[in-house]
């Protein structure tokens, strides 16, 4: 018994003779008789045109066609590239099952994530952008209000842990070394718990502010977040830093890097009884002038390398290693020369102005010592109504001595880690500063917040991590586009300045990549995706298609190196097409 399902289609079939290729076009239905699968010739179709095939072709599998004679506009068009780009690396780093079960709330935060690293903003101002892009139309999150997102971002708080772990598991092992610094972001309103007034990294006098720790893995990676009152100090955020990074992520060991003023002596000792806990920092200008007094430290050590390692009985069961870098120490005392003669200029200017009373003039002179920090190297006497000043030569000359000179502290045996692989784990540290000022100035605009709720303004810093995580990826895979070095040649001499290689200077000079392509910094680089539009085009016969338009050899490049072909939509909504 025949059964026919009334599917149609084109087969081509080729035979050659005499070195000659015929082409044979038959219109075929497939039917199933007794269990198998046979075809029924329906027409011959060799004789029309190879376009007309064409369009029989394709009308059989769901196209539609019409007649584009000026009976065509163009309704809508909408920036597509960036969001397509940004969610492809969403997708291979499979930020929706990280983030949670599938929900409403998952596909907020899955949006907002997104939103982010395009165009940060507020959330009034996203929400409102959402309906200006693709990323808002294929998700679903046109019209939506601040209400369901600051109920997406509650269910994302509560989310962080899980979200974290699963961070840990896939870039962290055992034994590994964890990079962890701290930073703060200014605050606009009165009524949040977690706003206070302390050390501010981004100098806004009189502005609360919050603070919050970010741990990488030792290539930068973002692996956890935590936010803390405005007046905590660094090393109480350090150690819970390590007590929640053993404890949540379930590490055996671990080996905390840290500057110095995080990992203090206070610390260490604390530290000294968390098993398989280990650390590396630095000594602080103090404790490096006591080791050169009492003759440890001393600038004969540096005759032949940059490198020294020392002991004390002051650190026990430690290693210190000395280091001298040449270049930094010209630096320093270049910029120590120029602060004392801006100082000297302000103060002689000082001196010229007619002041009555004492109390006035020494306030002035106050202000201009602390505004170029040089007050330790000035000694100043005050008269009746006028003053003078000198160079301190024998604190100049005491700080001197130290420049260039920093000490690397250390818990981890040689064995593990030798003393040049430690200085490098150290230095490791500035991966953690270039996240920073990605995650609050270049990429992201953290700052401020104006979030008052204390588990939304946690939930906003971890949500613009997340972002950072993304956009982390997307700057490596995108790096030959890019300005930035991606050969950076090994350091014979590890306390030596990081040298660039060739192809990054190349870059730098003539702004072209070696295949020719323009490089962008990631913001312009975003933009020029932005340009990739998806059109709707709307025909009088009343059929509505989506197109893309024409993509620039730049746009393609870009999809080539995230390994996608251009989505004609976001999501996976529909089948993706090549350019």
């Amino acid at each position: 018994m025949k059964r026919f399902s009334g599917a149609m289609h084109v087969a081509t079939t080729r035979r050659q003779h005499n070195e000659k290729v015929y082409e044979t076009h038959l219109l075929r239905r497939s039917y199933r008789e007794d269990g198998k699968v046979k075809n029924e010739t329906l027409a011959n179709l060799s004789y029309l045109p190879d376009e007309t095939i064409q369009v029989i072709r394709e009308s059989l599998a769901g196209k539609h066609h019409v007649v584009a004679e000026d009976t065509f506009e163009i309704k809508r068009s909408l920036p597509h590239g960036h969001a397509a780009a940004i969610a492809k690396m969403a997708e291979k780093l499979k930020l929706a099952s990280l983030l949670g079960p599938p929900c409403r709330e998952r596909d907020v935060i899955y949006a907002l994530i997104i939103a982010r690293v395009i165009r940060p903003g507020s959330k009034l101002a996203t929400s409102r952008w959402f309906g200006d892009t693709t990323l808002g139309v294929d998700l679903g999150v046109v019209g939506i209000t601040t209400d369901e997102i600051y109920a997406a971002m509650d269910w994302l708080y509560e989310r962080q842990g899980a979200i974290e772990a699963t961070l840990a598991r896939r870039h962290l092992h055992q034994g590994t070394r964890v990079l962890y610094d701290l930073s703060s972001s200014w605050m606009e309103g009165t009524h949040c718990p977690l706003a206070s007034y302390g050390y501010s990294r981004d100098h806004k006098r009189g502005k609360t502010q919050i603070e919050y720790g970010l741990m990488t893995d030792v290539d930068g990676r973002p692996i956890s977040i935590e936010v803390f009152s405005g007046n905590t100090g660094d090393p109480s955020a350090f150690v819970s830093a390590v007590t929640m990074t053993r404890d949540r992520f379930g590490l055996k060991e671990i080996i905390m890097v840290g500057d110095r003023g995080m990992i203090t002596r206070a610390r260490i000792e604390a530290m000294r009884g968390l098993r398989g806990t280990k650390w590396i920092t630095s000594l602080r200008a103090p404790q490096i002038q006591t080791l050169m007094h009492e003759g440890t430290l001393q600038l004969g050590l540096f005759d032949e390398t940059n490198l020294a390692a020392i002991t004390h009985p002051d650190y026990p069961d430690e290693r210190l290693i000395a280091c001298r870098n040449p270049d930094l120490a010209r630096h320093r005392a270049h910029k120590r020369e120029e602060l004392l003669v801006a100082t000297e200029k302000d103060l002689e200017r000082l001196q010229g102005s007619k002041r009555r009373a004492k109390t006035p003039i020494a306030l002035a002179v106050g202000r201009v010592l602390d505004r170029h920090k040089m007050a330790k190297h000035f000694t100043v006497d005050f008269q009746e109504d006028t003053f003078t000043f000198s160079r301190d030569t024998d604190s100049i000359e005491t700080e001197a001595a130290l420049d260039g000179i920093y000490v690397i502290r250390t818990s981890v045996a040689k064995e593990d880690l030798d003393d040049a692989k430690a200085v490098e784990a150290y230095k490791g540290l500035s991966v953690v500063e270039r996240n920073f000022r990605n995650l609050k100035v270049i990429d992201l605009d953290l700052r401020p917040i104006y979030h008052w709720s204390e588990n939304r303004v946690r939930a906003h810093v971890f949500l613009s991590m997340l972002s950072l995580y993304v956009t982390w990826h997307m700057r490596e895979a995108l790096a030959p586009l890019l300005f930035g070095d991606e050969e950076i040649p090994e350091r014979e001499d590890p306390v030596a300045p990081a040298s660039r290689s060739g192809s990054a200077h190349a870059k730098d000079s003539t702004k072209r990549g070696p295949d020719g392509e323009t490089i962008h910094s990631f913001g312009t680089l975003l933009a020029h995706l932005g340009t990739l539009t998806r059109n709707t085009v709307a025909f009088t016969q009343g059929v509505e298609i989506e197109q893309l338009s024409v993509p620039t050899p730049l746009q393609r490049r870009v999809f080539e190196l995230i390994g996608s072909p251009i989505p004609i939509t976001i999501g996976g909504k529909s089948t993706e097409r090549k350019h």
